[in-house]
């Protein structure tokens, strides 16, 4: 990798030094790359207000001569600060943007998987959907495209399939990665309510 340019989202950012930054993005065309932003801490003019956790950004980057490349331009696309001015909504974006940088892996081109977290900060910015519901959406997409994907078709205790739920009878059950129906279901806390449309955002 030489120069480059892509969209990312900023998952974390450490201090370096005196002056510098190391980030990790989740890129669109390179997957998760940590870059050293050299006199990000010292510039006002560089860098300023941009390098804030979860923020969508297009940046140009360089092979440096240590093992990171160089961050040399960052500007802002989306700063989310619905997300930022919430502590509820900063927990999940939180905790999305920690899944995805324990596991994926560094340098690994994952496309689908920038889409769906550009997607779920993107609603929970405008709070299309409760911080609950996208966590779930987020946790299923994410073992789906780890190749772990839940049965989403039908009750996995009855067998009966989805379109015969009724609609406010929909369960997900993480114990037994699944979706239950109110006759299967029970009060245990492992148990989430859905409504069919957000089931079928997941199929």
């Amino acid at each position: 990798m030489s120069d480059f340019s892509t969209h990312a989202i900023l998952l974390r950012r450490i201090d370096h030094g005196d002056y510098d930054l190391i980030v990790t993005l989740m890129t669109k065309e390179y997957g998760k790359l940590s870059l050293i932003a050299k006199n990000a801490k010292k510039s006002i003019k560089r860098f300023s207000g941009v390098l804030e956790l979860f923020s969508a950004l297009d940046i140009v980057g360089k092979k440096g001569r240590g093992k990171l490349p160089v961050l040399m331009e960052a500007s802002l696309v989306h700063p989310y600060t619905g997300i930022r001015s919430d502590i509820l909504k900063t927990a999940y974006a939180s905790y999305f943007a920690e899944v995805v940088n324990i596991w994926v892996e560094e340098g690994k081109p994952q496309k689908d998987l920038y889409l769906l977290l550009e997607y779920v900060l993107h609603l929970l910015d405008r709070q299309v959907l409760s911080g609950e519901e996208l966590s779930i959406i987020f946790q299923i997409r994410f073992l789906s495209l780890s190749g772990l994907s839940p049965n989403l078709a039908e009750c996995g205790k009855c067998r009966t399939i989805l379109e015969q739920f009724h609609d406010n009878g929909i369960y997900i059950d993480f114990s037994k990665g699944g979706i239950l129906c109110s006759q299967c279901t029970s009060s245990r806390k492992d148990q989430r309510q859905l409504s069919a449309g957000t089931i079928k955002q997941l199929l």
